[in-house]
């Protein structure tokens, strides 16, 4: 996710002070995780710096004084661009799962047991989503959803895995 062009896509509805933006952000984007305010302001300063947004006005706070930025017409033009910008399939061709594999069955490890362990960590996630997903709203669903259909291809190949385990133990140690 571009935290950047995230915090412009926010700006868009009006100014705000890096709190707010934090705020709105974690709220729609970072339930499971969620901005650190240091990111924000290292975020809204290189903004900045490069023009996308500007400071409207500075206010006195309880601490350092609280600046309100806003987007500029460059900014809206980059969140537009990146909005219409489609993003690049991941093809997983690089997987920890993989590798984690293939290394245990180079080692003499149990591969089968991998395979089981994590098959078993993935249902449980599932089921931990499932559960957030029924309680959630449209956004939240959403998000479950989306999640829940990377976890499914992720069993798939699990699947797939075990059923070539022998194969791919003696190709790996050929």
């Amino acid at each position: 996710m571009s935290i950047s062009h995230t915090l412009l896509g926010l700006l868009e509805s009006g100014p705000r002070h890096g709190y707010d933006l934090k705020r709105t952000f974690d709220e729609k984007f970072g339930q499971d995780r969620p901005l650190h305010y240091g990111q924000v302001y290292s975020t809204m300063s290189r903004l900045l710096k490069n023009g996308l947004v500007e400071v409207e006005g500075i206010e006195p706070g309880e601490g350092p004084e609280r600046k309100r930025y806003a987007i500029t017409d460059a900014g809206i033009t980059d969140v537009a661009t990146w909005l219409t910008t489609p993003e690049k399939p991941e093809p997983y061709l690089h997987s920890t799962l993989y590798t984690k594999l293939v290394l245990a069955l180079l080692t003499g490890r149990d591969g089968a047991a991998l395979l089981d362990v994590q098959r078993s960590e993935h249902l449980r996630l599932m089921r931990e989503l499932t559960r957030r997903k029924a309680g959630g709203d449209l956004a939240d669903q959403l998000i479950c959803d989306h999640a829940l259909f990377h976890l499914e291809a992720d069993l798939r190949w699990l699947e797939t895995a075990a059923a070539r385990l022998d194969k791919l133990a003696s190709e790996v140690g050929a």
